[in-house]
């Protein structure tokens, strides 16, 4: 955003959600809370959401994001585009628009436009944020986008044999256990808009993503996870169906929370959401192959973590495994917001 300048929060009342992570798994869920969003004050019987903001990661440095990171010393724009998209009014149209992606052209090929767009928007306002908040507007999102950080943040893993590796994409393709995870810079400041919109939630949400490239990113930023465990917001962490080759292989959804309080130091969490759907005997061999299989939902092991888990069918399979995102929206509106006020 412009120095000085602030997106402010609609005054409509509701329930304010905050979205954390990055990749498809954040433009999965925000595609189906986007339908309990209020445009008006007099929607909010029906539309209990009164304010819901996306706080997406920065540290893409492959594919269009990275080859525009390099190039013209912009924030990789591809997670922050397919939030947009997934929030928009209009995805038939003005979102296919933006995730449209060219296939021949010096320079052009395997860019998408809405990366593009982002790129030279950002460059006309001088400011990543301000691009952000502008194509929300053309799209006419529901809700609200912010970078975590506006800062050149990296990834570095340290790997199990100790081995450093450092970028998003060298550390997702290494077939090699994660020790530790660092941002490059060390300290990196958060967008103020993002610590103001964790402060004024009643309910916060974190996941599904990568564990080591979707999540972490954003909980590593300075004061983000300590402005979550202050707050008084439900906290919920919502599981990854799969594991991932090299990054989760082996781990349990006890394994996964209990990575997050290793690297932050911090206890997030009160609720876990989960499947409990069996994956197909078919589908499940072809993840095997590729070192990959459901995420084992260890109930005890989750409470003497201090956080209680809930249950519910949330699997969607068309020969690859996917959060419904209607059953899992209407979940979480259902448990988090009109059965129970969403405070602890």
């Amino acid at each position: 955003m412009k120095k000085g300048t602030r997106q402010i929060a609609p005054a409509l009342g509701g329930v304010r959600v905050v979205a954390i992570g990055g990749g498809t798994g954040l433009s999965m869920l925000l595609r189906g809370l986007k339908h309990y969003v209020a445009r008006r004050r007099q929607e909010l019987e029906r539309h209990p959401i009164g304010d819901l903001a996306a706080i997406v990661t920065v540290t893409d440095d492959g594919g269009s994001s990275g080859r525009l990171r390099r190039e013209y010393r912009v924030l990789p724009p591809g997670d922050i585009r397919n939030c947009m998209v997934a929030l928009s009014q209009d995805e038939a149209l003005l979102g296919r628009l933006f995730q449209y992606r060219f296939h021949a052209g010096r320079g052009l090929r395997g860019h998408s436009f809405g990366n593009l767009f982002l790129t030279a928007l950002s460059h006309v306002t001088g400011d990543f944020g301000e691009a952000v908040r502008v194509s929300g507007q053309v799209l006419a999102i529901r809700g609200r986008i912010f970078p975590t950080t506006l800062e050149n943040v990296s990834l570095e893993a340290v790997m199990a044999d100790g081995k450093v590796v450092l970028g998003e994409t060298r550390i997702a393709k290494s077939a090699k256990r994660i020790r530790r995870l660092l941002l490059r810079p060390r300290r990196v400041r958060p967008l103020p808009e993002v610590l103001q919109a964790i402060q004024q939630a009643n309910l916060i949400l974190v996941g599904p993503g990568s564990l080591y490239t979707s999540i972490l990113p954003n909980l590593l930023v300075s004061g983000v996870a300590e402005a979550i465990e202050k707050s008084s917001a439900t906290r919920v962490y919502i599981a990854n169906l799969m594991t991932q080759p090299g990054e989760t292989v082996g781990f349990s959804l006890a394994d996964h929370v209990r990575t997050i309080y290793t690297h932050t130091r911090r206890r997030l969490f009160d609720w876990a959401v989960a499947s409990n759907q069996r994956v197909s005997p078919e589908v499940a061999r072809r993840y095997h192959r590729q070192s990959a299989e459901p995420v084992r939902v260890d109930v005890q092991d989750l409470q003497r973590l201090g956080v209680r888990c809930l249950l519910d069918n949330l699997l969607e399979e068309h020969g690859v495994v996917r959060h419904n995102a209607e059953r899992l929206s209407r979940l979480l509106i259902e448990e988090f917001v009109e059965r129970r006020p969403p405070t602890r």
